[in-house]
């Protein structure tokens, strides 16, 4: 049973995914869905779950309010077996856009403004979405001339040239970090020079000043780096300590802020340290070369991280690039250029060779060729004629042609694919949860190997030991990197999300990806799904009195009334023979087996032969073996009757799609064994099976009984995954492990899949498949980097390798190795970009 629930107080997305979290924790539920700007939840549970109890489970979250919809007078009422599709998530934001953690710290929470992620401290990164800025227009001899239309400047007459937009913030981010690193290594350099001078014989800088003022210049140095360059970096430290949520910065800050302090009270207090710290002529070592360098590295490693986090979402970006700025419309007569955001169901555009499909439509007047490969990843253009589907973003390659906009703004299908994809790259991956519990420690047990790392070399450690026991200890505290850890499963994510959408296999979440390469076991519907989905009418046979025409103009208005594809058929069968309809009475539709209806005081029906038993009509022997003739060559029959007697059978053909074997037949090889559960007849089905070569079939399957199916294949053990087209299939596709959506279907059955493909073709499953082997041997791969990474870095930075080799690891070193981790995980994802689907 299904209950709807309105909820208030949900202002973001993170809000949405709490308390989705929250109610799905409730014993008895089986599935919540939240919709943020519908303000709804939809729950399905085995049993009544008392109103009160959901409420308790928001109960530490007052801002939520939960009441229960359209309640009846004992609260009780339920809708069964009904799937809403939920709306576009459109957020009302009011600062500079979306913002979002790249390590998902707090799931799937956004942010209006940039700055740095209060959990990890890494710099937030901005969700890029459809919103068209304005084309605006300037004089280049007049900046201050602005216009939304090109033209003539007022001033001095030149044409105007289109204004430049703004930088982006990743662009701002960037190029701050650039600034901070110039100057941090403008100031660092020379601090360098100084205190490496000691190792030149005849040192010549002690020839100029001592080294007590030497540490003076380096200190006057060093304050640009600390107090500017390197400051969020303990402002980012602070706040983690404060907060409690450790991290990266916690140790950098600490590891920088403890030799700078140092060094400071060294250069102004020598006489409280003892002999070990310092130098032949008395002063203490200083280290505001190791809080300096470290400071400029881990600025170098944190701009190639931002220069390489713009690559990773570089397959929105480029998605982006297909939304053009503006349409050519049709007002009149006569052609208007109008920014897009103009544009209103309805409009009539023209498109021009070369340019981009501005908004979902169909094509009123005209042919073309449409590069569709931005969409569906297929490379060879497809013709349009009147009457034919266009999709936004895609390329008009030859032909002028007149479209009538159906579908503008958030609604088209390049705006979905885009929010699907933001979406997914700010999901959690389940095997993610083995990093969130480790990172909740890491930093902690850093901080402890740190101080057993100075105890031991203050114990153990030869003369002077104090010296090596600090530098070891920072060592230890700068090479650590639970950040590498943090970004092994979001990249890798993130960059086959937007892998999987430049080829046309939209993935609705990270756990989706994850389950992908678990599934062993493909359940597929026939029609729509290894068909075409374009069912047409091969002929019309009657037995008895009914000519042909006769009973072709009652089965064609009877199917008038009917959504079915194969109703659609016969009624298009219907009007290319030019019958005339008839009214009907009493229709109805029965799901899997077929329509009935009065037609002129006679009792019409058009369907399967389960229709015929539960009419009681009667079919004579030899129509039935005429019928059994044409399902044994795998065509679809469906039967007439007229008072309770079969006079007839349709026969309807449903083109296999050329690439329906191809991609069976590698699945197959890949072990995943494939079932079809078809509504047709057992000949038609075995027909098509034994064409495929399926695993197995079962036919003359109600829509109910698909889902019964899955259940016992999981039951079994089986991972199963559903493909499916139509509204039947949504309480299948929400039952299996993994639900497959053709993007040629409905909306109620993408809403409920977790996998769209938006060419609504089995080869979609195939790249599905690659992609999501692809995606996890990546993520396994940075993980184990990180692993690697942090279980040999510290013990070497504490100094292990000391008593064996006389190797010691400088915090300089660490510092390198520190900034080059995290950059490391990250362009091993990309590589993820030239994965061949």
């Amino acid at each position: 049973m299904t209950h709807k629930y309105s909820v208030t107080g949900m202002s973001c997305s993170g809000c949405q995914a709490k308390v989705q979290q929250l109610l799905s924790a409730v014993d008895g539920v089986e599935k919540v869905s939240v919709d943020l700007p519908g303000g709804e939840a939809i729950i399905e549970m085995k049993t009544h779950i008392p109103t009160a109890a959901l409420k308790s489970a928001l109960k530490d979250y007052p801002k939520y309010q939960l009441e229960e919809k359209n309640s009846s007078a004992n609260g009780n009422q339920h809708t069964q077996n009904k799937i809403k599709p939920l709306a576009v998530n459109h957020i009302h934001n009011h600062g500079d856009g979306i913002y979002y953690c790249p390590m998902h710290c707090e799931g799937s929470k956004t942010y209006d403004k940039p700055g740095s992620c209060p959990v990890c401290g890494m710099n937030l990164e901005k969700e890029h979405t459809v919103s068209v800025r304005k084309k605006q227009y300037t004089c280049p001899m007049h900046p201050e001339i602005i216009r939304n239309a090109p033209g003539s400047c007022p001033i001095c007459g030149m044409d105007l040239v289109p204004k430049e937009p703004a930088d982006d913030d990743e662009n701002k981010t960037y190029k701050d970090l650039l600034k901070k690193f110039k100057i941090s290594a403008l100031f660092t350099f020379p601090v360098l020079i100084i205190a490496m001078s000691d190792m030149v014989s005849n040192n010549p800088l002690m020839k100029i000043m001592s080294q007590e003022k030497w540490n003076w210049v380096q200190f006057a140095l060093a304050i640009p780096v600390i107090s500017y360059a390197g400051w969020m970096f303990f402002q980012r430290a602070w706040r983690s300590v404060i907060t409690w949520n450790l991290n990266m910065f916690t140790l950098i800050g600490t590891g920088t802020g403890v030799a700078f302090l140092f060094s400071v009270i060294a250069m102004l207090f020598p006489g409280i340290f003892p002999a070990q710290f310092k130098t032949m002529n008395g002063s203490v070592f200083v280290y505001f070369e190791a809080a300096t360098v470290i400071i400029t590295l881990v600025l170098l490693g944190q701009l190639l991280e931002a220069k390489a986090h713009t690559r990773t979402n570089g397959a929105i970006r480029e998605l982006l690039k297909l939304v053009p700025s503006e349409a050519t419309l049709i007002i009149n007569g006569e052609e208007k250029i109008i920014p897009i955001d103009d544009i209103k169901e309805g409009d009539k555009l023209r498109v021009k060779p070369g340019e981009k499909i501005p908004v979902d439509g169909k094509v009123i007047e005209g042919e073309s060729s449409i590069d569709e490969s931005m969409i569906t990843g297929e490379p060879i253009p497809v013709d349009k004629n009147v009457n034919d589907e266009i999709t936004s973003g895609t390329i008009n390659t030859s032909g002028s042609f007149i479209m009538v906009a159906e579908k503008v703004g958030a609604e088209t299908l390049l705006s979905h694919i885009i929010k699907m994809v933001n979406d997914a790259s700010r999901s959690k991956a389940p095997i993610q949860n083995l990093t969130d519990k480790i990172s909740r420690y890491f930093v902690p047990v850093v901080v402890a190997v740190s101080v057993i790392t100075f105890i031991a070399w203050v114990i153990y450690g030869p003369e002077p030991k104090y010296t090596y026991a600090f530098v070891n200890s920072i060592a230890v505290l700068i090479i650590a990197c639970p950040c590498a850890l943090g970004l092994a499963t979001p990249m890798s994510v993130m960059v086959g999300v937007g892998k999987g959408a430049q080829s046309g296999v939209l993935i609705k979440n990270a756990e989706a990806l994850e389950k992908m390469n678990k599934i062993d076991t493909l359940i597929i519907d026939k029609t729509g799904t290894i068909t075409e989905g374009k069912p047409s009418v091969e002929k019309l046979i009657t037995v008895g009195e009914y000519s042909a025409e006769n009973a072709l103009q009652k089965i064609a208005s009877l199917n008038k009334y009917s959504e079915h594809p194969l109703a659609g058929a016969i009624v298009k069968y219907g009007k290319a023979k030019n019958i005339s309809f008839s009214n009907v009475k009493e229709f109805k539709a029965i799901a899997g087996k077929g329509v009935m209806g009065t037609i002129d005081g006679k009792r019409v029906a058009s369907g399967n032969k389960k229709l015929m038993k539960e009419i009681h009509s009667v079919i004579p022997e030899q129509l039935e073996e005429k019928v059994s003739e044409e399902q044994k060559s795998g065509k679809t029959v469906s039967y007439i009757s007229i008072d309770e007697a079969a006079i007839g059978y349709v026969t309807i053909t449903d083109k296999i799609k050329d690439t329906s074997k191809k991609a069976i037949s590698i699945l197959l090889e890949e072990g995943i064994s494939v079932f079809m559960l078809t509504g047709d007849n057992k000949q038609t089905a075995k027909a098509v099976a034994d064409e495929l070569r399926l695993t197995g079939f079962k036919a003359e399957v109600l829509p109910g009984d698909k889902m019964k199916e899955i259940k016992r294949l999981q039951d079994a053990g089986k991972k199963v995954a559903m493909a499916g087209d139509g509204i039947n299939d949504s309480p299948a596709l929400a039952q299996a492990d993994i639900g497959i959506a053709m993007g040629t279907g409905s909306d109620a059955a993408i809403e409920s899949a977790e996998i769209t493909l938006v060419k609504g073709d089995l080869h979609g499953i195939v790249k599905a498949k690659k992609l999501s082997k692809g995606v996890m041997k990546n993520i396994h791969q940075n993980l184990l980097f990180a692993f690697i990474y942090n279980t040999l870095g510290v013990p070497v930075a504490a100094g292990i390798l000391y008593p064996f080799f006389g190797i010691l690891l400088s915090p300089m070193i660490a510092a390198v190795a520190m900034s080059f981790s995290s950059v490391s995980v990250i362009l091993n994802s990309l590589r993820l970009r030239k994965l061949k689907l």
